[in-house]
Formats: C-alpha cells, sequence, structure tokens
C-alpha cells in the first residue's frame, strides 16, 4: 500500500533538498541537483567540509530499499502505540524523490511517524548529512541542530523551522557519508515527547541495520 500524501508530508522537508516546497504543506518536492548541494559546500557524497559529521562504521540500507516499513521493529512500534500496518511509499519522481519511505499513524489522534530511507538523494548526488548541511547552507531548510548521536551515529535535527515546541521533530541519522534516514515524529504534545519518540525509532533503525 502506498503512503497517503497527508502522512507523508510531514517529515518530507527534512529528507529531501527542497525545491519550493513547505513541510506544512502536501505537495511533490524534488531533490535540488548534485550542483546546488556543491555550491552550497556540500559535495556529491562525502563532503571535505569539516563542520558535517562523518559515518566511520557505514551501514548498508539495501535490503530496506524495497520493504522500509520493516526496518522498525514492530514491537518498537507498538511500544509507542503505533498498531495499525505501516504504508509504504516507494521511491519514485515525486514525494518518493528522497527514497523510499513508510509511515504510521494512531488513528483518530493525530499522531504520526514516518521514515524515509534517502538512498534517492544518493543516487542524486546530494544525499547524507552532507546533502542536509548543503540545503540548509542554501537557505532551503533554514532551521539545523545537532541531535544526540544514536549508538555512534551522527545526526541532526533540521526543518524549514523548529517545530519541536508544537510537537513536531525532525530528525535525520547519518548511515553512511551519503546516505541519512529521516524520521519524522509528528502530533506530540511538544519537543520532549515527540524527539524521544523519534530517537527511539532511530535507535531501532541502528539496530536492526547492524543486524542486517
Amino acid at each position: 500500500m502506498r503512503l497517503p500524501a497527508r502522512v507523508l508530508a510531514g517529515g518530507v522537508a527534512a529528507a529531501l533538498l527542497l525545491a519550493g516546497c513547505s513541510p506544512e504543506t502536501t505537495g511533490t518536492a524534488t531533490p535540488a541537483p548534485s550542483g546546488a548541494a556543491s555550491s552550497s559546500g556540500a559535495s556529491s557524497g562525502a563532503s571535505s567540509d569539516p563542520d558535517v559529521p562523518k559515518v566511520t562504521a557505514p551501514l548498508d540500507v539495501s535490503k530496506y530499499a524495497s520493504k522500509p516499513c520493516d526496518i522498525v521493529p514492530g514491537s518498537v512500534l507498538s511500544s509507542l502505540r503505533f498498531t495499525d500496518p505501516g504504508h509504504t511509499q516507494l521511491q519514485d519522481d515525486g514525494l518518493g524523490a528522497a527514497g523510499p519511505g513508510c509511515g504510521w499513524k494512531i488513528s483518530g489522534e493525530g499522531v504520526s511517524m514516518q521514515v524515509i530511507i534517502g538512498t534517492g538523494n544518493r543516487d542524486r548526488g546530494a544525499g547524507g548529512l552532507a546533502g542536509l548541511y548543503g540545503a540548509h547552507e542554501s537557505g532551503q531548510l533554514p532551521f539545523l541542530e545537532p541531535a544526540p548521536a544514536v549508538d555512534g551515529y551522527p545526526a541532526i535535527y533540521l526543518d524549514k523551522r523548529d517545530r519541536r515546541p508544537i510537537g513536531n521533530c525532525v530528525m535525520d541519522v547519518g548511515v553512511a557519508d551519503d546516505v541519512a534516514i529521516n524520521v519524522y515524529a509528528g502530533g506530540y504534545e511538544g519537543a520532549d515527547d515527540s524527539c524521544a519518540a523519534a530517537q527511539k525509532v532511530a535507535a531501532s533503525i541502528i539496530t536492526t541495520l547492524k543486524g542486517a
């Protein structure tokens, strides 16, 4: 089942190198070409920018490219009260431009969780945290703040604006120098619970990838 746009749109801003798409609106966003990322200080794939955290032990995400919902264990989702099956968005030229993703929601509560595996950005030459730092430096994603490392893997909070105080936490974890995984937790009470949920899911993803 393809992921509905209303579920996907919340975190897509931080996963994509945006071209005029707002995270508060549903629409199609397209990653910036690699040249745009390079002009803002991020090169294709890995970056020599010392401010971009490096990934010392890359993880392989290829096993989950065709089944992104499997990257988060069911036990972790149920502990966060996501009991309905996830909705898959495989990579395409529209909402899946950043890469394959999966979204979950708690019916009747407006709470959602989304994961995007950024292989699309990688394939366009603007992947990983380097590409996202480039989007920040070019002004496409003005809000960027370091996040706690996830089991040793570098992470950032990144968005058009800081929406954590209203319960929407968007974070990206670098699993290779050219691949980042975006995790979005939305509809929570505030920064503490939304980011705690996002970090729990991110940690479970790293565990899953290490065991793949």
